[in-house]
């Protein structure tokens, strides 16, 4: 059955290119509205199944007052705007829509955000009506083929299955959101094996890891004598990645000169090394983060078009914490591969211990996870896992002169936090199993944070005296 789309733009222009790439692609577009008011007429008379709707226009009412009846309706939509106002973004978001469009547009992310909001409006209607109950165990066997060491089967993890699956057929870019050890990798890694590119590189890049210097060189590439120290020719991970996807971790902290590079590698599909010409790429893009792109853009530190060109088909990976009925499965999981790595045999966790393990918050997530099974198989001769080195829970709150309680700064629970963890790896910092692992940061940075907040050794000792 043929679409039906509505348009709510006030510019004459834009609403008018917008109907031409519709038509175009065979949709049938309704009259098209310049006020809220219009538009509400045009929904009862024409029914349309999605609508594109700006955030201003024409009267005193706006898109998102709009968004929010088409939510209690039931109707689809999608925001087309070039505003990167926090207060604005964030009012838009509460009304679920199924995607942003940035200005000016372009044919080709309109089609894929209709694909995209259409399917996920039906998907979500169904969801309505019907909620999937699988066994225990049922998840795990129905997807670890296509999602190897993706482990679950909590809601959460089984939209992300579906959301991954969805989004592999397409050549969209793709921005994975989540906290650090979260597995935002091994998604990445699930879409390119799932995709047609899957015989051709997946190349890994850490935005976070790389000196400022160095980024646009490890990118895009150099010539020979492009600048002091370019002694010979550079491919850089762009062109490595030809015909395959290419994977940028923390994407966040890429420098605002370089986003406007990246972004024309996104527009273009094309790249040019430091010395050399322009040369068209055919790569996918994957990008992942921990920060929240919309306060970065708020806040000038990332480019509000390339956070629309990035944000196509955002994933979330939910945290542990919010996935509890995948503790229990994760911990066995980690226990047999720990157990097989050591030629030690366990039959599991005492009760004590799958009590902590279900109670605990677990801010490192799954790898915070991980890394404790394998020190407490290393730790415990067995049969059963007794014991866990969990991190002491957190300190009350100080009081302050007058009796109140304080809230800790954002700067004191940062450093409560990694002193934590530093107890916990015994103050190991970089490697397998270490405290840079574990917070999901680079060792160099790690160390810069020990010394910029005073942390020593001996307080660890001093403080459980």
């Amino acid at each position: 059955m043929k679409i039906k789309i509505l348009i709510v733009e006030d510019q004459f222009i834009e609403a008018n290119n917008l109907r031409l790439i519709l038509e175009q692609a065979c949709y049938e577009v309704c009259s098209i509205a310049r006020s809220v008011r219009i538009a509400l007429t045009i929904i009862g008379n024409e029914k349309p199944d999605l609508v594109l709707l700006d955030i201003f226009l024409q009267g005193e009412l706006t898109g998102i007052d709009l968004a929010r009846q088409l939510e209690e309706r039931n109707i689809a939509f999608v925001f087309i705007s070039a505003n990167s106002n926090r207060e604005i973004l964030d009012a838009a978001k509460t009304t679920r829509p199924y995607g942003f469009l940035v200005k000016p547009i372009r044919k080709k992310d309109v089609l894929v955000m209709i694909d995209v909001a259409s399917y996920l409006h039906k998907q979500r209607r169904e969801a309505l009506n019907r909620k999937p109950a699988l066994p225990n165990g049922a998840a795990e066997s129905l997807f670890s083929a296509e999602f190897k060491n993706i482990l679950g089967n909590s809601e959460g993890i089984l939209e992300l299955f579906n959301s991954i699956k969805i989004v592999s057929g397409s050549n969209s870019s793709v921005l994975i959101l989540g906290e650090s050890g979260t597995g935002k990798e091994l998604v990445a890694q699930a879409i390119h094996r799932t995709s047609a590119r899957k015989t051709k590189p997946l190349v890994v890049v850490n935005c976070g890891a790389l000196p400022a210097n160095l980024i646009e060189s490890e990118l895009f590439g150099h010539e020979k004598g492009s600048f002091t120290g370019a002694l010979s020719k550079r491919t850089g991970k762009f062109e490595q990645a030809e015909g395959g996807t290419i994977f940028l971790d923390e994407i966040g902290e890429l420098p605002l000169d370089l986003q406007v590079k990246f972004l024309r590698v996104l527009q273009e599909k094309e790249i040019e090394s430091i010395g050399g010409q322009v040369k068209k790429i055919n790569v996918r893009v994957l990008a992942a983060t921990n920060r929240d792109l919309e306060e970065e853009v708020g806040a000038g530190r990332f480019r509000v078009d390339l956070y629309y060109r990035l944000n196509v088909f955002p994933l979330f990976v939910p945290p542990l914490r919010e996935r509890k009925e995948d503790i229990l499965l994760l911990a066995d999981h980690f226990l047999k591969i720990y157990a097989k790595e050591t030629g030690k045999t366990f039959s599991g966790f005492t009760s004590q211990v799958r009590d902590a393990l279900m109670r605990y918050n677990w801010p490192g997530n799954v790898r915070e996870l991980q890394n404790l099974i394998e020190r407490s198989v290393l730790r415990v001769e067995g049969p059963l896992i007794d014991a866990l080195p969990l991190p002491a829970p957190p300190q009350p709150e100080k009081e302050d002169p007058a009796g109140k309680k304080r809230t800790k700064t954002m700067v004191e629970n940062e450093r409560d936090h990694i002193l934590s963890v530093l107890e916990q790896c015994n103050w190991k910092i970089s490697g397998r199993g270490g405290a840079a692992e574990i917070l999901d940061l680079h060792a160099s940075t790690l160390n810069s944070k020990i010394k910029k907040l005073g942390l020593e050794k001996e307080v660890a000792f001093r403080r459980k005296a």
